[in-house]
């Protein structure tokens, strides 16, 4: 692999232009792929991204965009896809070029919708990019931080410890830190299923649960998250590192959470429908909820919480009862 690489990301959102920011504080050029090319032309003219991290300044000197995603395929040695994991088979749909030769790293939290798979091994399966030419971009991070320059955490993961030090050395900054792991699957799904636990954390927030009952929440979403982990990728990890429960704790109470607002959201009456308009915003954990849960139902982990999230968002049960139940049953 060279040792300077071209990099492109993926996703017009919050996340991806966090990383762009990023990128461009090493890097002489990035490569930005947009399906908007309104957007591309405010941020060549104005130097920020009009719809998301607008108070984050980007170096259009360093940029290169294009709504176009097979040139920035072409273009990049290695791929950062930050494309909420709901359409990002639309957009993958797209590409023309074999990309089994790729270096691919994904910033996404959550499941694929279609193949119902974390978007590595979607990657591996679907387009025979090896394991070790996959990565995971995990946190604690949230972008509005990155954006204000705050110090800031992430978890740069992959089989490859040479890519994950290159990749590594690229996102680091003044205000970014990070550290690396091979640990890509249960990184990824850690970074897929503490949304839902972000979810329940809202919820719990909307029915008018206090800050006694959350520790005692994320608690046992963290004890969760290893038991459902551990079924599907067995392997020595510690659940208490930064990438596992911190990611998790920053997401769940946070005011900068997407998910926990959108369980509040619903804690406090509304609908899925009504909440996900308001918001005008993905919130990954209400998919991912329900990929965890047909996932779960095969390898049999003790997962009452993502059980009761799935029950309230996709069985239109009760939060109230819900949780009530689920008091009865955490510890």
């Amino acid at each position: 692999m060279s040792t300077n690489p071209k990099i492109a990301v993926f996703g017009g959102g919050s996340w991806a232009t966090a990383i762009v920011k990023m990128l461009c504080e090493n890097m002489d050029q990035v490569g930005w792929y947009m399906r908007n090319q309104t957007a591309i032309d405010y941020i060549k003219e104005n130097e920020h991204n009009p719809n998301y991290l607008s108070s984050a300044a980007l170096d259009v000197n360093k940029l290169y965009l294009s709504n176009d995603i097979n040139e920035l395929v072409h273009y990049g040695d290695i791929l950062i896809f930050a494309i909420p994991s709901a359409f990002l088979k639309e957009e993958l749909d797209k590409i023309k070029e074999d990309i089994s030769s790729k270096i691919v790293f994904s910033a996404i939290k959550g499941i694929v919708p279609e193949s119902g798979l974390i978007v590595g091994e979607h990657f591996h399966k679907n387009y025979n990019i090896p394991f070790e030419n996959i990565g995971v971009i995990a946190g604690p991070c949230h972008a509005e931080e990155v954006a204000m320059e705050r110090l800031s955490y992430l978890t740069i993961a992959c089989q490859d410890e040479e890519k994950a030090d290159l990749l590594s050395i690229y996102l680091s900054s003044s205000y970014i830190k990070t550290k690396t792991s091979d640990d890509i699957i249960g990184t990824e799904y850690a970074a897929m299923l503490k949304n839902i636990y972000a979810i329940a954390a809202g919820m719990a927030h909307g029915l008018g649960y206090g800050d006694n009952f959350q520790a005692v929440l994320m608690s046992n979403s963290v004890r969760e998250m290893k038991r459902f982990i551990r079924k599907v990728h067995k392997m020595k990890r510690n659940i208490n590192n930064s990438a596992y429960l911190g990611d998790l704790l920053v997401t769940g109470y946070s005011v900068f959470s997407r998910n926990r607002m959108f369980g509040n959201m619903i804690g406090k009456g509304y609908t899925v429908k009504s909440a996900m308009m308001e918001m005008s915003m993905v919130a990954e954990g209400y998919y991912a909820t329900k990929s965890a849960f047909l996932i779960n139902e095969k390898n049999k982990a003790k997962t009452p919480i993502i059980d009761a999230v799935y029950e309230i968002l996709y069985e239109n049960k009760n939060p109230k009862q819900i949780f009530k139940r689920l008091t009865d049953i955490l510890d």
